[in-house]
């Protein structure tokens, strides 16, 4: 159940403030935009106008002569996202994207303790069986993709660990679905933790005394921690900072003070991501 002293969300997602927008800003060029996202927020234009989106908070705000979102990153999912400000460096990125040659590290509060690595090469597509179209399941055969995640244990207490992720395939909702094909489900995961009906009741009602009872903090528990760009000849590798609201979860369910986590994450992101000279 979640502390008493958490806010809970509201059932329509605030709009962006464009003085909390700028704090969320990591670098800011000619070629690129890139920001620390929150984990309430979606990415794209949303019905509720150009504040309720990060793309069209950063039109609005910034003014940009051109944006690209290079990648995506769910609603709740916080972390690094990068927003091109050519349609050049937006191309050169989308296809290094889908050419998989831009490194990706995510860190992410898993249910149960992992004691080791572990590799989950096991195809994602459509799961025939949700009442929701979006959500991913391991499937063969038709409409089903490779996918390959590999699982870093970093701290494991009191029934929760804390994992750093790399993905070796950049498939919808990878991390979760591999997640929860382990047994070992994303904290706070509406659609693919303990009753995925969780995720529609949500986008109808807002947060009720069901997702209190089964989730332990209020949203997924899963961030974008680093972003390489230094294989496609930019010199770039974009970190973002444990947050805040994952912080104080890891600190009060598994005693991991923030200091604490941010080192191993650190440590993580150092060896996977090592510094070398950028690829031109």
């Amino acid at each position: 159940m979640i502390d008493a002293s958490e806010s809970l969300p509201p059932a329509v997602a605030p709009l962006v403030d464009p003085a909390e927008l700028r704090t969320w800003v990591m670098l800011n060029d000619e070629r690129l935009l890139v920001l620390n996202k929150p984990g309430w927020l979606v990415c794209h234009p949303s019905k509720n106008g150009p504040w309720s989106s990060l793309a069209g908070a950063v039109r609005e705000e910034f003014k940009p002569d051109a944006i690209r979102l290079v990648y995506r990153l769910d609603r709740e999912t916080s972390g690094v996202i990068i927003l091109a400000k050519t349609e050049a460096v937006g191309s050169r990125l989308g296809k290094a994207v889908l050419q998989q040659r831009i490194g990706k590290l995510y860190v992410a509060l898993l249910e149960t303790e992992l004691n080791g690595p572990v590799t989950v090469n096991q195809p994602l597509g459509p799961d025939p069986t949700a009442n929701v179209t979006v959500k991913s399941r391991v499937v063969a055969g038709k409409g089903s993709q490779e996918a390959t995640t590999v699982f870093h244990p970093l701290a494991a207490r009191n029934g929760f660990t804390l994992v750093g992720v790399e993905l070796l395939t950049g498939r919808k909702h990878q991390i979760r679905a591999h997640a929860e094909w382990l047994g070992r489900r994303v904290v706070g995961d509406k659609l693919y933790g303990p009753d995925p009906g969780l995720y529609l009741e949500f986008a109808m009602k807002g947060w009720t005394e069901r997702h209190s009872a089964l989730l332990p903090i209020t949203r997924q528990a899963l961030h974008c921690a680093a972003i390489d760009l230094r294989p496609t000849g930019m010199d770039y590798l974009l970190r973002a900072p444990w947050p805040e609201d994952l912080a104080r979860f890891a600190a009060r369910s598994m005693n991991l003070p923030a200091d604490e986590a941010q080192k191993l994450i650190d440590a993580f992101v150092a060896e996977k991501l090592p510094a070398r000279p950028a690829m031109e």
